[in-house]
């Protein structure tokens, strides 16, 4: 059992231990220290926090303890119940909110939840704000609120379909090009929240939609991370019932990947690469996804006249990047689009509809819309490393060694060959390296892969 404090949030498996797992001791805990840090930034305000959560099984208990918590702590709650993490992130905007809430463990497995934590802007705490919520949490020195100053519920109103028309109104989705294709789509969202927004999305697309694993229950059908191995089932309902793609979102529908007609993934790094392909087609500008994501991304912004760049991991890194830039999409190779005109955020319900604007209009099937670009294909691996190791300086080693290519090391060392690329990473929690190659094939993809642990390895003495 586990529980990880991090800058993006807490994250534990239920039960157990205080401490050491997502216990209700835990929750209070970190839901206060996230209150007074917000406080602090709004001295003699009297803040609104908006929760909301997707469908997991120990979502409504959290739920419960998050609202009862930040009452206690003299914060107003707008709760708006089963919600996407994107339409937590516009509610708060919206409301214009102190902050926000979002109870999920995103793609992890059943027995995992979370707090997410939001800022004003409905973004998630940049790496500052994440330690200072941490080192309050550890301490004790705080008064809570006498009973005429609690809190108050100011609402219980679902955001979902404010989210989805806020979606449709976007100007580059051309809601009557998709009726006129009459798509048949297969959803799979892994009896979570997805389940209620994306098929309603899809609809209102005027698409003919089969639901597989679209009850928001909590019980997961299979793995919810959105992985090709994971995705096993939607690919057979697709070719039986001749749909025209697949449409899988992740717990908290922030990460989205297609499946082609013929059952085959689109695979998730190319949600990214087409989106931004259609958004690029119709203004020429900058794009931005982390250091391990698909070079298609820059291949495709190059094409259109636009400039790419590369933050460290982290969507939170990623936003800064963009503001930075001022990049008109991007996102991460995970299936995470982030798209300014509506939000900073990852968000599937804007992927969905923006991909389906274009797939609409290139009148392709899916599998022909791949082959329109570049084909590259990712190895992902990890070295376990004993606590002894000095993960930095084997990095440090490896950058040494590769002084002459085009290295990168922003987050760990990332180096840029003619045909190909290798990403080096070490872990905040526990004593690996990740190790994530790209070539153009995946045997090319898996030699350098291994090339770079054994390298790695012989440093090591392993």
């Amino acid at each position: 059992m586990t529980l990880i404090k991090s800058i993006s949030g807490i994250r534990g498996t239920i039960g157990g231990a205080t401490g050491d797992n997502l216990t209700p001791t835990d929750i209070v805990k970190f839901t206060t220290a996230y209150t007074r840090f917000i406080g602090s930034k709004h001295e003699g305000k009297r803040l609104t926090i908006v929760v909301g959560r997707d469908a997991r099984i120990s979502g409504e208990m959290v739920n419960d303890l998050v609202e009862g918590t930040l009452l206690g702590c003299g914060a107003d709650v707008i709760n708006i119940g089963l919600c996407t993490t994107p339409g937590t992130e516009l509610a708060v905007i919206a409301n214009h909110a102190d902050g926000g809430i979002i109870i999920t463990a995103s793609h992890n497995p059943k027995q995992w939840n979370a707090l997410k934590l939001l800022n004003e802007h409905g973004e998630f705490l940049n790496d500052a704000e994440g330690k200072q919520v941490l080192a309050l949490a550890e301490s004790s020195d705080f008064a809570f609120p006498e009973v005429d100053a609690i809190g108050r519920v100011l609402s219980r109103e679902s955001f979902n379909a404010t989210h989805i028309r806020q979606v449709l109104a976007l100007p580059l989705v051309d809601v009557e090009a998709v009726r006129k294709r009459h798509l048949r789509v297969v959803v799979d969202a892994v009896n979570s929240v997805g389940g209620v927004v994306i098929p309603q999305l899809l609809r209102e697309l005027g698409c003919e939609v089969i639901e597989l694993n679209c009850k928001p229950d909590g019980q997961f059908a299979h793995n919810p991370e959105p992985l090709p191995q994971n995705l096993t089932e939607i690919s057979q309902v697709i070719v039986r019932e001749k749909a025209d793609l697949g449409v899988v979102v992740d717990p908290d529908v922030d990460r989205l990947a297609f499946v082609s007609e013929d059952g085959s993934m689109f695979v998730e790094e190319y949600t990214l690469v087409a989106v931004a392909d259609y958004i690029l087609s119709q203004k020429t500008g900058n794009t931005v996804s982390n250091l391990s994501s698909s070079r298609a991304l820059h291949d495709v912004t190059v094409a259109h006249g636009g400039c790419y760049f590369a933050s460290a991991v982290g969507e939170v890194n990623v936003v800064a990047k963009m503001k930075e830039v001022g990049a008109i999409i991007g996102g991460e190779g995970n299936g995470g689009v982030i798209y300014p005109e509506l939000h900073y955020g990852r968000d599937a319900l804007v992927g969905v509809a923006l991909f389906l604007t274009y797939f609409a209009k290139r009148n392709l099937t899916m599998t022909e819309l791949r082959k329109t670009y570049p084909a590259y294909f990712a190895s992902k691996n990890k070295i376990e490393l004993t606590p002894a190791i000095d993960v930095d300086k084997v990095l440090l080693e490896i950058k040494s060694r590769y002084a002459d290519e085009r290295i990168n090391d922003i987050d760990g060392v990332k180096i840029d060959f003619a045909e190909s690329w290798v990403h080096l990473r070490k872990s905040n929690t526990e004593p690996i390296i990740r190790v994530y190659t790209e070539a153009k094939s995946m045997d090319e993809a898996e030699a350098l892969a291994q090339r770079f642990i054994d390298e790695i390895k012989r440093i090591c003495n392993l």
